[in-house]
């Protein structure tokens, strides 16, 4: 049986992120997408497209969608970029669209639920909202790549952080290369 993921774009920038996460999870799982109204704007802004990878898009005021219900049973929810006002939201529970709705229903059901952040500097209220979620059960990863595979293009960037995101929803990959060590 196939994998099923959700896949959640807000309003931060690193819409890039969004992008190379579907392409990967479309291949060989089943995907729903739901794009926020100013995550549309920034894609557009960014020059990224998120269409034509054959996820199932859903509106972000359709609340009654089946990815809203703890009776729809799926393998995760990735928010890929999360904006500070997402991330506010998630952790206080309000869950004012089906993005905020759906993560808030993987928390009480306890699935995977991962947060890409994409705000600096973070202030008090970032970190404690951050926090919040964390303690709900939510995982917080911001998209803070590495340098140590000596990236040669900004794609080399995406990819470390979209591998990370594929090693915590338990998705096999060849993204990056692993940390082997420093061996002067």
């Amino acid at each position: 049986m196939k994998k099923e993921y959700v896949i959640g774009v807000t309003g931060a920038s690193g819409i890039c992120y969004a992008r190379r996460l579907l392409e990967i999870l479309c291949q060989d799982a089943n995907v729903h997408l739901i794009i926020s109204d100013i995550a549309k704007e920034l894609a557009q802004h960014e020059k990224v497209d998120l269409s034509g990878f054959g996820a199932t898009y859903h509106d972000i005021n359709a609340i009654s969608a089946e990815i809203a219900s703890g009776s729809h049973k799926h393998d995760g929810m990735v928010i890929i970029p999360c904006s500070a006002k997402t991330l506010s939201a998630i952790a206080s529970g309000y869950a004012d669209n089906l993005i905020t709705r759906t993560a808030d229903v993987c928390l009480k059901e306890r699935r995977k639920c991962i947060l890409v952040t994409r705000e600096m500097p973070l202030s008090q209220i970032h970190l404690k909202n951050m926090l919040g979620a964390h303690e709900a059960g939510a995982t917080i990863m911001p998209a803070c790549p590495g340098f140590y595979n000596n990236p040669e293009k900004i794609d080399d960037l995406v990819d470390m952080v979209v591998a990370r995101v594929l090693d915590h929803l338990g998705v096999s990959h060849s993204l990056s290369d692993r940390w082997t060590g420093y061996h002067a």
